[in-house]
């Protein structure tokens, strides 16, 4: 397991574990980011520090601390 923002821009992953305070944890579950949900790194933004990732269809932004919380096993596929 690595954490999100380790993952590179192309790359899947599986959701394994929310870290963070449980208000952004209850935000994230709000938008569909549960254990087991499979995401795609799209692109890492210097400016701004922000990681945007493709998750059930929709694309959402994280900032880089943000994402650092989030533990992924990254597919072997790729």
């Amino acid at each position: 397991m690595i954490p999100l923002d380790r993952l590179e821009p192309g790359r899947s992953a599986t959701l394994v574990q929310l870290g963070g305070e449980r208000g952004f944890r209850r935000r994230l579950m709000e938008l569909g980011l549960l254990p087991g949900t499979s995401l795609r790194v799209v692109r890492s933004v210097d400016v701004g520090a922000i990681l945007e990732i493709e998750a059930r269809g929709a694309h959402l932004s994280l900032r880089q601390r943000e994402a650092a919380e989030l533990l992924v096993a990254p597919s072997e596929t790729e």
